[in-house]
């Protein structure tokens, strides 16, 4: 793929503060996207730092600090982005969280409605108010993140795998129901990647044996090429890995 090949593309990357998100963030950025960072209000002071990054290596950046689980919020940001740009390119849904690691019948009533609420409709309210604005490019594409525990059946982990298979069903529709149209949606298995969920969820692994956030990133550059003709797909980042290789 060519130097700038997202000159004038607009990506919204949700997560955008750290992790997997900021990997993607940069790299857009570098490849000449405009990034509409969102992620957490608390984590203004990351985004900050984001930006100060993407400017440095000649990119631009909008933050948005939002509580995703805030779905008038991510309306109004569908509409702010619609009187600006009046269209967006690339929709990354990346920010999710691992909840509690408990027998499923264990979980509280507060703890099942936070996964399932950001896990799952944030990115329900994010496709429903950014699907016009996707319709308005000449190459729509939306990126989500999954996960291999949404087909595991993993004592314990019955919050998060069942919000990421629920994820999977979610775009893996929206997709069936986009394809005659010029939006890609695709899904991603990230498998295990050197990041503060994944040393959370395991936390006796050794993070240097992992693939860094920075490795990942060049699939999500990938799946918002122009020339994309995949959509409706779970892409497993290490069987993709070993393609490249």
């Amino acid at each position: 793929m060519s130097e700038h090949s997202l000159k004038g593309k607009l990506a919204l990357i949700t997560g955008a503060s750290r992790g997997i998100g900021r990997a993607v963030a940069e790299l857009y950025a570098k490849e000449g996207a405009h990034v509409i960072a969102v992620a957490r209000a608390r984590s203004q002071g990351a985004l900050e730092e984001l930006d100060d990054t993407i400017q440095a290596i000649g990119g631009s950046c909008t933050i948005a600090p939002l509580d995703l689980q805030d779905g008038d919020a991510l309306d109004r940001l569908g509409a702010l982005i619609y009187e600006r740009w009046g269209k967006l390119d690339i929709l990354v849904g990346n920010a999710g969280i691992l909840g509690a690691i408990t027998p499923i019948t264990h979980m509280d009533v507060k703890e099942w409605g936070d996964i399932l609420n950001i896990n799952l409709t944030a990115n329900w309210r994010l496709l429903r108010s950014m699907d016009p604005l996707l319709k308005q490019s000449d190459a729509g594409r939306a990126i989500f993140v999954s996960s291999g525990a949404a087909h595991k059946h993993k004592p314990y982990w019955g919050g998060y795998a069942v919000s990421k298979a629920a994820l999977e069903e979610l775009v893996l529709t929206y997709a069936a129901e986009t394809k005659a149209s010029k939006i890609k949606a695709n899904l991603i298995d990230p498998g295990p990647i050197r990041t503060m969920m994944r040393a959370k969820a395991v936390p006796g692994e050794d993070p240097s044996s992992l693939p860094t956030t920075a490795e990942i990133a060049p699939l999500f550059l990938e799946l918002a090429s122009d020339t994309l003709e995949k959509t409706g797909e779970l892409i497993k980042y290490y069987e993709w890995a070993n393609i490249q290789r």
